[in-house]
């Protein structure tokens, strides 16, 4: 039995290797598939990446993600979505893809003067 066991970080990309589910990184052994895992705490308004697991559906992976991320009741909201869903620019192109932004500097209004009553701004 060859079992390739690849860990998954924060911002990786995963690839489809043909739906070969024996060496393709987007499914285990069983042939399910990866989810990633959003939690939004108490304490905040957003959902921040907690981590991957697999599961065999959405409802699964909500059930997996509650009893291994949210142990402690950190959480008050969880969000699956499947990886191979999620699409994502490469790290290595930021330089190009974002450059276009720089030549906009009605974007970033550094030239406005904020009367004195406006403190949070």
């Amino acid at each position: 039995m060859n079992i390739q066991i690849r860990k998954f970080y924060y911002g990786d990309i995963p690839e489809e290797t043909g739906g070969n589910s024996s060496s393709s990184n987007a499914s285990n052994e069983t042939g399910w598939p990866l989810w990633e895992v959003f939690i939004r705490s108490k304490q905040g308004l957003d959902h921040k990446h907690a981590g991957s697991l697999h599961a065999a559906d959405a409802q699964m992976a909500i059930e997996n993600a509650r009893d291994v991320y949210t142990r402690r009741q950190e959480g008050v909201s969880i969000w699956v979505v499947e990886s191979k869903h999620i699409h994502a620019t490469n790290p290595d192109e930021a330089e190009m893809f974002y450059e276009p932004a720089s030549d906009k500097v009605y974007r970033h209004p550094t030239f406005y003067d904020l009367p004195d009553e406006v403190k949070h701004m």
